[in-house]
């Protein structure tokens, strides 16, 4: 009997239209906040303004991955429990870690065009750069690893192995510019430390923060239910596949 397909997934629910909604309004006033409101720094001059999407996307990036692992970590635990293998962790997982990838390209774009205004070259071989660069292109690896054809159960334990991994970088680059001497400033914002940043720069940063977050949270929605679609249309292109393998065998037969 073929499977009834899983429609909750076809289309978007109302509360991730209302998200997406919100999201929209959120980054428009980020705009304004970033480009009209704040200020321009006595030192960067208006290169600061993009202080307002190199930070938040940073942060963004950083609980991407650590949902990846956490995510990736569950799924290893249930996947020897679970009929199912608990893949609503291992699609979670790869959602996340997409979304990682793309604001932590965010982050060095961004970069590169703050170093040319403040330092006037686009690239240094610097730790916090070094360590970004090779933050973004081991994720890279690991949504590679999760294209490649295996058993779900299988690539999922692979990745999330992978994930793990990858994840030991993540405070490397955080701290970088405290364990080593670098060009780039410390950190604007650091749990424990007195920000770099005042005044209507450091609320416009927390609400850029807090903007990026909703978006970064609708785009892991949707690449969770793509996954999930993706899924659903592998397992009906394999039950066609065996329906038409088990129809040949009753001719021959």
């Amino acid at each position: 009997m073929a499977q009834v397909p899983d429609t909750k997934y076809m289309t978007a629910t109302p509360a991730t239209r209302v998200l997406g909604a919100v999201a929209l309004v959120a980054v428009v006033l980020m705009v304004l906040l970033g480009l009209v409101v704040s200020p321009a720094d006595v030192v960067q001059g208006q290169a600061v303004r993009m202080l307002y999407l190199h930070v938040p996307s940073i942060w963004i990036a950083y609980g991407a991955f650590v949902l990846t692992s956490l995510s990736s970590a569950l799924f290893l635990m249930r996947s020897r429990r679970r009929h199912d293998g608990g893949r609503h962790y291992d699609r979670l997982a790869g959602s996340a870690a997409e979304v990682g990838v793309v604001f932590t390209g965010i982050t060095l774009a961004t970069g590169m065009l703050w170093g040319r205004v403040t330092w006037g070259t686009y690239w240094q071989w610097d730790a916090r750069l070094t360590t970004t660069v090779l933050l973004f292109v081991t994720y890279l690896g690991y949504l590679a690893l999760r294209r490649l054809p295996a058993d779900p159960m299988t690539r999922g334990r692979r990745t999330a192995a992978m994930a793990l991994i990858s994840f030991v970088n993540v405070p490397i680059v955080h701290y970088s510019v405290d364990w080593w001497r670098t060009l780039h400033q410390k950190a604007s914002l650091s749990v424990g430390r007195r920000p770099e940043i005042t005044g209507e720069m450091y609320w416009t940063l927390l609400y850029s923060t807090l903007a990026v977050t909703i978006v970064a949270s609708w785009l892991i929605v949707h690449r969770y239910r793509v996954i999930r679609l993706e899924e659903l249309r592998d397992e009906e292109a394999l039950e066609a596949l065996i329906a038409s393998r088990l129809k040949e065998d009753d001719v021959q037969a």
